[in-house]
């Protein structure tokens, strides 16, 4: 009952945190220096990447397997937005600052998915997740089944 209710709050309460950290955001801001914003991206996605690859490649995900699990696992959104809210509510940060933390967190959550995804998919595991949830003659027909190589 207990985990139930924690999992009901977090939940519930979850999106109400991102909107408001999503709020306080200057967009302005953002506009107008978009090369700090685009520095920082890349230094993030690279400081993220490089100890995950070695990492990911350790447990034998090697090749496009392991490039997908790596970009995958390279979000740090929760943390990134609680920091950045801490700091811009303790005066650590100014709202300039705030907002180009969280824009950065956002995109170094948004930008390797879909790279990850466009690129780096391992199709080849969706279609042995497909036939075992459905056999290849219930999707194709037996007469588009004899065509494929």
């Amino acid at each position: 009952m207990i985990r139930r209710l924690r999992t009901l709050t977090f939940g519930f309460l979850t999106p109400f945190y991102f909107i408001r950290a999503g709020s306080l955001v200057s967009v302005p801001d953002i506009i107008a220096a978009p090369v700090v914003f685009l520095v920082l991206l890349g230094v993030e996605l690279v400081a993220k990447l490089v100890p995950l690859v070695p990492t990911v490649r350790y447990f034998n995900y090697i090749g496009h397997e392991g490039l997908y699990y790596s970009l995958m696992m390279s979000t740090g959104l929760t943390f990134g937005t609680i920091a950045s809210l801490f700091g811009l509510q303790h005066h650590i940060i100014g709202q300039a600052q705030y907002s180009f933390l969280v824009a950065t967190v956002i995109g170094t959550a948004i930008v390797p998915t879909a790279v990850a995804n466009a690129y780096f998919l391992p199709r080849h595991l969706l279609k042995k997740k497909l036939e075992a949830i459905v056999p290849e003659r219930e999707i194709f027909g037996e007469e588009d089944l004899q065509e494929m190589p």
